[in-house]
């Protein structure tokens, strides 16, 4: 955890449930497949809750399977073939994340993306939202060999950056997101407004600081940073 005195050069967001809000779209792809299978509906929070988890989960969830059944693999990639194409119809920043991405460029302070979300989708994703020319790094799981929890990709970010880690923040919606962040010596904050699964408690997680809104951020730097 950072001392109050210390420069903050950057801070790195994970991308789903913490910088953007996918899961409107998550959910009509998912009852888009169900449709196709002739199954009901899913309800909006049993889904919203699984986002985090990727796609297996996902499909896991809405057709009752267990994650090694035959079934599921086909499903998964139907699943993605139809969010590519639709995965920036409803999705959107959460409130709050414009102005602190704005806040954090006027006052030179770097950021970037950390995500477990394959390069193909997070790269369209961002160029439809406008925002691939403004992050400073944007690391996939296919630039590094270890995911999150690995603290690897954090680590490349910084280096991306030119930012050292203890001089660095990383905002995540899930146990990995502070566990990577932890073990890659950045100070750590949880996005309470996330994906949270059902059964989890946040509190668990060691992070050295928690927001219920992404609005949070903001004043949150500005007090542990003395920023104005």
């Amino acid at each position: 955890m950072p001392l109050p005195d210390t420069q903050l050069q950057a801070v790195l967001f994970d991308l789903d449930g913490t910088l953007l809000d996918t899961a409107p779209d998550f959910i009509w792809v998912i009852n888009r497949l169900l449709a196709e299978e002739n199954q009901r509906a899913l309800d909006y929070d049993a889904l919203r809750q699984q986002v985090s988890n990727g796609a297996t989960a996902m499909v896991c969830t809405a057709f009752n399977l267990p994650e090694q059944h035959p079934q599921v693999e086909s499903l998964r990639q139907r699943f993605l073939d139809i969010y590519l194409e639709h995965l920036a119809i409803k999705t959107r920043p959460f409130d709050g994340i414009m102005p602190l991405l704005d806040w954090l460029e006027r006052s030179a302070i770097a950021w970037g993306i950390v995500t477990n979300k394959p390069e193909l989708y997070t790269h369209k994703l961002l160029q439809r939202l406008e925002l691939d020319h403004r992050a400073g790094t944007v690391i996939c799981p296919e630039q590094v060999r270890e995911r999150k929890p690995h603290p690897e990709s954090i680590w490349l970010a910084c280096q991306e950056l030119g930012c050292k880690p203890q001089n660095s923040v990383y905002v995540g919606d899930h146990i990995r997101d502070i566990e990577a962040g932890r073990r890659a010596g950045l100070a750590t904050i949880a996005a309470l407004y996330g994906y949270i699964a059902p059964g989890e408690d946040p509190r668990d997680w060691r992070s050295d600081h928690n927001v219920d809104t992404a609005d949070a951020i903001k004043p949150l730097l500005q007090s542990l940073y003395r920023l104005s």
